[in-house]
């Protein structure tokens, strides 16, 4: 089982923002504040495993957005949506183009990594604030957030709680 998990609006408000190549949450709390509830819903599935959906991995790396992350949901992370050979270069100006990768919807990112996957990736939920273009066909494996509460919401902890439990008995 996948899990596709976004930081910001989900581990702690979508505030977060690079300040001298750190970043820093510009809201009340701290940065991955509601980690803590992610541990404890997803503890009793020990085979999910997290592909990071983030800004992070883009604007940081892969591994620097990881190690943000707590032993215990870093120790779970397989991957991301984005990485680094994702870069496109522009032969005339020799520019890293990343346009095309921030123009996909969540969505995009997330089913382009799951074709790449292939049956691997054949059971997944995702957990993210932002939800535009979204397929309505997919609108089930999609637990979205309020980006001020996030995880914080116990409704949106029920709904992960609910939609893992039926993922695990597929």
């Amino acid at each position: 089982m996948i899990l596709f998990l976004d930081y910001d609006g989900v581990l702690h408000p979508d505030a977060a923002y690079l300040v001298n190549g750190r970043p820093e949450l510009h809201a009340d709390g701290e940065l991955f504040m509601w980690s803590p509830i992610l541990e404890d819903i997803i503890r009793p599935y020990v085979d999910l495993r997290i592909v990071l959906s983030t800004s992070w991995v883009r604007v940081l790396g892969f591994s620097r957005a990881r190690d943000y992350l707590s032993a215990e949901l870093s120790s779970r992370v397989i991957g991301g949506t984005w990485h680094s050979g994702m870069r496109r270069h522009s032969e005339a100006s020799h520019r890293v183009d990343e346009d095309w990768f921030i123009a996909m919807s969540r969505y995009e990112q997330i089913a382009r990594y799951i074709a790449r996957a292939g049956p691997r990736a054949a059971s997944w939920l995702a957990v993210d604030d932002d939800v535009d273009g979204w397929d309505d066909g997919m609108r089930d494996r999609l637990v979205e957030t309020d980006g001020d509460v996030g995880l914080s919401s116990p409704g949106v902890q029920e709904e992960l709680r609910s939609k893992l439990r039926s993922l695990a008995c597929k």
